[in-house]
């Protein structure tokens, strides 16, 4: 920013300046002095092109300094005046204008830190952010399913679900629903784009159906070293025109996925639950993360077609129907759970779903 003063007066202003924060210390020390003991704490917005006077009138009247007029100067006499950055910080009224000057320069500006787990779905992360009174939970979904923010980061899905990308976010008390939604697509792209292209990087339905089965590994894996072993599983059911049956599917938007289903979840219509449908569900289930990206990039080359919990974060891994039956045998129903039966798939009689016990 350009020079407000002309030169020739900049230099009688300086001292001006000290000259009036001398007055103000012999005359009124105690307007240098912090107000409080720091239990007063207050987030103060420094809008961007406003005064620096405006903010500390806003401090002063919020009880963190007790003279806007001491901190103006004091930004005057350190030559600073101009640069203070826009934003919302977080002060308390244990401060001293030195200290507050310096965060307003540095431009520590107050954010949350919003972390976003592998594998939560839109829904959950909704909650999570209601819960934390950082956006409404009805704000944050109409986001997500916000079309021009679609357009624009070409996703062809009638939500954001699984490009939000697993990681810590700085949200500003200022930021939208849409603006927190955005910067966790531009990580997801901005991922992609460094550590899959091309793969991932390029947009599209290939890209989407890649996303699709990374959720659903994200959410069946406990153990991250099965994440390739379950990816196989999957493309080789798909390849053989076989059904999923992937747990975690059946009770998509209706609750989060605990481990364990009923009955009625595998019999619920839904375009999601991979026990009614053939193949892919129409979009993600949740938002993977790097693991499980990686994972439906790279399979591992197996010949299993099922997967059962073996209720130690880990799974048994069956090639033939007749030994997926026996490891239910061993690991579920000698635990007291109940196998649960689906209809057939053609081709393959009394095709039995995986059983699994994901988060």
């Amino acid at each position: 920013m350009g020079r407000l003063i002309p030169k020739r007066f900049a230099k009688p202003v300086l001292l001006t300046a000290a000259a009036l924060l001398i007055v103000l210390a012999a005359t009124s020390g105690i307007a240098l002095l912090p107000p409080g003991d720091g239990a007063n704490v207050q987030l103060v917005d420094c809008a961007k092109g406003a005064s620096l006077s405006r903010a500390s009138a806003d401090m002063k009247r919020k009880g963190i300094i007790r003279s806007s007029t001491a901190l103006v100067l004091l930004a005057r006499f350190k030559g600073v005046d101009n640069q203070v950055q826009a934003g919302t910080y977080r002060l308390t009224d244990a401060m001293s204008l030195a200290e507050i000057l310096r965060k307003l320069v540095a431009g520590e500006i107050y954010a949350y830190r919003f972390a976003v787990p592998e594998g939560y779905s839109i829904f959950q992360l909704a909650e999570l952010l209601d819960s934390r009174r950082i956006h409404a939970k009805a704000d944050f979904l109409a986001a997500c399913t916000d079309r021009a923010l679609l357009r624009e980061f070409g996703i062809t899905a009638t939500s954001v679900e699984g490009y939000l990308f697993p990681a810590t976010y700085n949200i500003t008390p200022g930021m939208k629903p849409v603006d927190t939604v955005r910067m966790m697509v531009r990580q997801f792209e901005k991922t992609c784009e460094n550590q899959f292209s091309p793969a991932l990087a390029k947009r599209g339905d290939a890209r989407h159906r890649l996303v699709t089965l990374a959720s659903i590994v994200e959410k069946e894996a406990v153990d991250p070293k099965e994440r390739p072993l379950i990816a196989s599983v999957f493309y080789n059911r798909l390849g053989k025109g076989m059904r999923l049956q992937s747990d975690p599917t059946a009770v998509y938007g209706l609750r989060p996925f605990a481990g364990k289903i009923s009955g009625e979840d595998v019999r619920r219509s839904s375009p999601y639950n991979t026990y009614r449908i053939h193949g892919l569900p129409p979009g993600p289930i949740g938002n993977p993360g790097a693991g499980a990206l990686q994972a439906v990039l790279a399979p591992q080359n197996t010949p299993y077609y099922y997967f059962v919990a073996r209720n130690d974060g880990t799974h048994f891994f069956s090639t033939t129907l007749d030994q997926h039956n026996m490891a239910v045998t061993k690991y579920l129903k000698s635990k007291g759970r109940e196998r649960l039966e689906s209809g057939a798939v053609p081709g393959y009689r009394n095709d039995h779903p995986s059983v699994t016990g994901g988060r």
